[in-house]
């Protein structure tokens, strides 16, 4: 197995470990903040959406259907957080990869097309006829010290 498809089994394991476990407060955040990494990371993708309260599992369910799928195949793909803020009803992403020449080498077409997807199945799972119903609000990059 790669090295970075069993680091996100054992972190998965580990967050159902600690679900089971009661290991946290249920609305802190949808992925652990300060899980340990077992490889290198050079780069860290941050993004913010604008998700509502009404909206957080339409969120998910778009993310599991385009996105998490499509960054698995990714060259340099390591893992991403999935992080909801209730105060401000902010989706944060932290996407973490193994180099940022990797991360950047991806077609912005290829980009723009898992976007299509994303909005569609977000707009199907909230009844959001046109649009994106959680439009990106900010956008960087963040490097690990």
């Amino acid at each position: 197995m790669q090295p970075h498809r069993l680091a996100r089994l054992l972190a998965a394991l580990l967050l159902m470990a600690l679900a089971l476990c009661g290991g946290g407060p249920a609305d802190a955040a949808l992925a652990p903040a300060a899980m340990p990494q077992p490889y290198d990371v050079v780069v860290v993708e941050h993004l913010r959406l604008k998700v509502p309260a009404a909206g957080v599992e339409a969120w998910l369910e778009a993310e599991r259907g385009s996105w998490e799928p499509w960054l698995a195949e990714k060259p340099g793909f390591l893992d991403r957080q999935l992080l909801w803020d209730a105060e401000r009803e902010e989706g944060t992403l932290l996407i973490h990869w193994a180099s940022r020449e990797q991360w950047k080498a991806i077609p912005q077409q290829d980009v723009e097309r898992v976007q299509r997807r994303f909005e569609a199945l977000a707009r199907q799972a909230t009844g959001i006829n046109q649009g994106n119903p959680f439009p990106l609000i900010f956008e960087g990059e963040l490097q690990p010290r």
